[in-house]
């Protein structure tokens, strides 16, 4: 497992798309949020209606409440795109065939791909919150109160459960021998989340009730629903492994 770790993580640091990808999730989303700030200031009330959260409530609480909205669609994207590239990109650049030569288990590799992912996931986390504080305290949002101290972790665990929720794109994109497979599936997943939301059903389908519980600062779904995201995160990385675990160079 060290050996398979060590690799996964040399692919991972190495990747021109999974720096590009962390650099638009940082940078992209926190320069989203803390430049709509400038524009509260308005007196148009059309502009106003569409800042929502920004304008009321305002301050730290509306700058986060807005953050939690980008990141819940953006973050899924992002982490999406990461961890169709670490699984597909094997079938696609035609080096799985050496996997089969290698003496480590194909769900050894499966596994030491995940938790690269995760590790990954955990990193990026930190590093778009602290962008986030930073940009909030830069653009005039004046010193983090106490009463948002809750916010904050809510936004630090919505990033981590978004990229969670990819995990099918991982199954995806070994089902389809490529990287846009899982791409394919995590745009499904977004689609899935907002029909739900729509429909009244987000908080019972984990892969929406993440960005729902952070934006409603946990109002709208309970500690049981958001539970149910661990067992489903957990079957399809086990359906991953496996898949793994069967995989045929003529498949």
């Amino acid at each position: 497992m060290i050996a398979a770790l060590a690799t996964e993580y040399t692919k991972l640091v190495h990747a021109s798309v999974v720096r590009a990808t962390t650099v638009i999730l940082v940078l992209g989303i926190g320069l989203i949020c803390s430049t709509m700030l400038l524009a509260t200031n308005t007196e148009d009330p059309q502009l106003a209606a569409k800042l929502g959260a920004l304008i009321d409530p305002g301050g730290w609480a509306g700058y986060l409440t807005t953050a939690a909205q980008v990141t819940g669609a953006g973050g899924l994207l992002g982490t999406g795109v990461v961890l169709s590239w670490i699984f597909g990109r094997e079938f696609t650049e035609g080096t799985i065939t050496g996997l089969f030569a290698i003496p480590v288990r194909r769900t050894t590799i499966a596994t030491a791909k995940l938790l690269v992912y995760f590790t990954w996931s955990v990193a990026t986390s930190t590093a778009l919150l602290t962008a986030l504080l930073i940009l909030g305290l830069l653009f005039g949002l004046g010193p983090i109160p106490a009463e948002a101290l809750p916010a904050i972790g809510r936004q630090f665990a919505l990033t981590v459960l978004t990229a969670a929720i990819a995990i099918p794109a991982a199954w995806a994109a070994t089902l389809g021998r490529s990287i846009l497979a899982g791409i394919g599936t995590t745009v499904g997943i977004l689609i899935l989340s907002q029909l739900t939301v729509i429909t009244g059903a987000g908080a019972w389908t984990p892969f929406a009730a993440p960005a729902l519980w952070a934006i409603s600062a946990g109002t709208e779904v309970s500690n049981l629903q958001l539970a149910l995201i661990a067992p489903t995160v957990l079957a399809v990385a086990g359906l991953t492994a496996h898949t793994w675990h069967r995989l045929q160079l003529n498949r």
